[in-house]
């Protein structure tokens, strides 16, 4: 159960990513109340999967899913530049966030 929380942080992490992009510096309401919600979800779920997990790999797990969430959704809907080197770089982050997962760090 807590690694489910910690795969739900991440998404909503990369939910407040992608809202702080579109807020444009806090000028636009709705992407910056997005923003906030996605933020505290993201953070409350985070704190709630660390009473029963290691902080290193569920930390390490909820940025990996953030930032390969984020970089896909930039490739896709933000048109942000796709290139070989970045998608095996996410490829990557993937695995290692599937080998912390499986390294069994639940107390």
């Amino acid at each position: 159960m807590a690694w489910l929380l910690v795969i739900v942080a991440g998404i909503l992490e990369t939910g407040f990513a992608v809202c702080l992009k579109l807020s444009h510096g806090f000028t636009r309401l709705w992407p910056t109340i997005a923003f906030a919600a996605f933020a505290l979800g993201s953070f409350g779920l985070l704190t709630l999967s660390l009473r029963k997990l290691d902080v290193g790999p569920a930390y390490a797990v909820w940025t990996g899913i953030g930032a390969t969430g984020t970089a896909i959704y930039g490739m896709v809907f933000l048109g942000d530049v796709a290139s070989t080197l970045k998608i095996v770089s996410i490829g990557f982050v993937i695995v290692g966030i599937i080998g912390l997962q499986l390294s069994g760090s639940a107390r």
